[in-house]
Formats: C-alpha cells, structure tokens, sequence
C-alpha cells in the first residue's frame, strides 16, 4: 500500500514537473522528491532501480547533524524516455503536500508501535501462563515426591486421587508394601537363621574346648582341635557381622576400634594360607590407628582382603599398611586380568588361575595339604565392597605395575 501511495505521488509531480519546467534533467519538489532523467541519475541508483519501488536506509545531513531516514525510488519509461523516481522520507512532511502518505506514514508508526508493545505483552502473559501452568503441573508431583520421601500416611492420602497422580501414588505405594514385606522376611530369615545356628555353634566350641584339653599330649591333634574351635569362634563372628548388615547404617553404634590390632589378628588368623608358600607378610603403621567402627563389620572386610592376597600369591609378600586416610593390601599376585575388571565386586565371580585348575595329587604336597585348588565362592569383593557401603567408606582396586594388586579402604580416622 505505502509502494502504490508513494509510486502514485511521485508520478503526479514528475507530470507537474514536465508541465510546468518541460524536459529537465533533474527536478526537485519538496519535501524530498527529486526526479531524475535516467542518463543523469547517479550511477547506485541505475544499478539497483527496478519499475517496483524499493525502500533503502540513508543517512542525510540536515541543520542538526546527520540523520537516518528511507530512500524511496523506482524506474519509470514514458513516451521512449526513462526517468528515476526518488521520494526522501521527511519526518517534517507537511500534510497539505501529500496528505494521504502522511498519515499513512503515521498511521505505519502507530502500528510498529501497537505491534511493539503486543509482543511484549505477549511474551509477558505467556511468562506468566507457563510459570501458573508449571506450577499447577508440578504441584502433584511435588506432593508424591514428598510424600515417598516422608511416610506412607501422607502417601496414602494421594492414592484416592482419580488423576495419574493417584495412579503413580497407588503404583508407589504397593511396591512399597512389597518391598517391607521383602526386607521383613529378609530380617526374618536373618535373625531365624543366626539363633539356630548360635546354639551348635556353642556346642562345637565347648567340645572342641573340652577336646584340645585332653589332647595336650599330642601337638598334632591338640592343633586340629584348637582349629575347630577357632573356626566355630570365627562364624559366630561371622554371623553377627552379617546380622549388623541387615540393619539400618543410622541405627548402629560405632565404637573406637584399633585398626592395628584388627588388622594384626586377620593376619595371624590367616597365615596357614601361606604355608608351604615362599610368601612373607608385612603389617606397616607408624602409629596405632583408630576409627569408630563396629569391629565385626571391619574384620569381616579386611579379613576378606587379606585372605584374597594370601590364596592368589604364591611368592612374593603381601604387605598390609596403615596411614590416617586409608587401610592398603598389596600383594605380588596373580593380579586380576582387565576383562574381569566389570565383574570385579559382582557376586559368584571369582579368579581361576591356569596352574590351579587341577587338584594334584596329595603324594605331591606335605601330609596335611589336601590339595592345591583356591577354594572359594566369589563372594569375598561382594561383601566387602556391601560393608563399605554400609560404613559410607569407599573401596578401590589398582593394579601394580610389578604384578599384583592393591586393593585400598578409605575411613575416616582419628589417631590414639
């Protein structure tokens, strides 16, 4: 519409122009119109001029400085001759030259501007719709989250909720209820399972007590005995260490336990692993450490550890050290090969050593070796690294440029 009222105007004054001037080569008509006979108008003009008008950014000087305005102009032929037609945009038009384009061009600046002011407003109110809609979206959903995360009573108030809101709740709330009767039979089982065996295992310790007494004469025998009853001692030990499990981390008491003399014990208890073995074992600490741990969880883990190294180095040393960050177990093993390094902490997954696959015979070893082959159930890595979890301490795995590996327990400690 502006193109027509502009093309419109500007051939009326080229008309004027020829009947009052004749053939020129440049007329001027104010305000800003100025005509130019094509051979005589610059030469940007000839390049970009079609019969369309087009609009273009200038800047002009005028009694204030300089100015940015629009350059109208369009080709037009007439009678064999052509003529460049350029309208200057004047803010200061007078409405008796061309009435109709100035209030068109007012009328073009009150629309920009309403157009303006609608945009922001309509950023605005759809600022204002989404953050009222998110909330109104979030609102259940922060509910159940908060009702999973406190207690089945504000949980069962969302159930009866016709929405999908109340279908999550409902969904929620019976795995809940599945899960408390799981972990229900689980303590159960657990609490069932070390009452009855408490009771036999009391029996094999007073006999095998009873028995090494009788047997003091008879150093071999007396020491089998004195085997059975450490050994009855040690799954007593084992079987509280896996009832403090099955409770709540939070609900446990932690005592002030020597980490020196923990892992001191788990060595000695474990040195018949390296019989017949070219394997020395070193505990190093240069003072006696402490941390507040219940003494059955710790000696569970390390003892695992330990007892790792001894089965899986057959010469070498192992070496056990403790600092104020951390509890180590190096040894100059077998070390664990980079395929099993995912299946590390899985349960039921265990090292098969080539040379150990085959029970030699026992005309082979000393009289009181049964046979060669590692036993265990790859359960070792698995519970310790569910004991660190329980304590908040951290377990890591490296593997020793030398052969071997180094496994380390992370704690927080304090020194005695």
């Amino acid at each position: 519409m502006e193109q027509e009222l502009v093309k419109g105007r500007l051939l009326q004054q080229l008309e004027l122009s020829q009947e009052k001037q004749g053939e020129q080569p440049i007329y001027i008509a104010d305000p800003g119109i100025k005509i130019y006979n094509y051979d005589n108008a610059p030469a940007h003009l000839k390049a970009e001029a079609t019969e369309t008008v087009q609009e273009i950014p200038v800047t002009v000087n005028t009694d204030t400085g300089k100015t940015s305005t629009n350059l109208h102009f369009f080709v037009y032929h007439q009678d064999n001759q052509s003529y460049i037609l350029t309208y200057l945009e004047d803010t200061k038009m007078v409405m008796a030259n061309y009435p109709v384009l100035a209030i068109f061009e007012q009328l073009e600046d009150i629309f920009a501007n309403a157009l303006r002011v609608a945009v922001i407003l309509s950023l605005l109110i759809a600022a204002i719709f989404s953050q009222l809609s998110s909330r109104q979206i979030t609102k259940p959903l922060l509910d159940l989250k908060n009702a999973v995360e406190t207690d089945h009573q504000n949980l069962t108030q969302l159930t009866h909720l016709p929405s999908e809101v109340g279908v999550l709740a409902r969904a929620v709330d019976e795995k809940n209820h599945k899960l408390e009767q799981y972990l229900r039979r689980e303590q159960l089982f657990t609490g069932d399972v070390s009452h009855e065996l408490r009771t036999p295992l009391t029996i094999i310790m007073g006999a095998s007590e009873v028995l090494a007494s009788q047997l003091q004469d008879n150093e071999r025998l007396s020491e089998f005995a004195n085997r059975i009853s450490n050994t009855a001692k040690e799954t007593s030990e084992i079987i509280t260490a896996l009832l403090l499990l099955s409770r709540s981390p939070e609900k446990l008491d932690a005592p002030p336990t020597s980490i020196n003399n923990v892992a001191i014990s788990e060595v000695n208890r474990l040195t018949y692993l390296l019989r017949h073995k070219a394997v020395t074992c070193t505990v190093l600490a240069d003072k006696d450490y402490v941390a507040n741990v219940r003494p059955e969880l710790l000696k569970m883990a390390l003892g695992n550890l330990i007892k790792n190294a001894f089965q899986y180095t057959d010469e070498g040393e192992v070496t056990v050290r403790i600092d104020a960050e951390k509890i180590t177990v190096t040894d100059t093993g077998l070390g664990i090969p980079e395929d099993m390094m995912p299946l590390l902490y899985e349960r039921f997954e265990r090292l098969e050593p080539q040379n150990t696959d085959t029970i030699l015979h026992t005309n082979v070893l000393p009289s009181d070796s049964a046979g060669y082959k590692i036993e265990g159930s790859g359960l070792g890595l698995s519970i310790v690294q569910r004991i660190m979890a329980h304590m908040d301490w951290q377990l890591t795995h490296q593997t020793n440029a030398s052969g071997g590996s180094t496994f380390s327990i992370y704690y927080n400690s304090r020194l005695s």
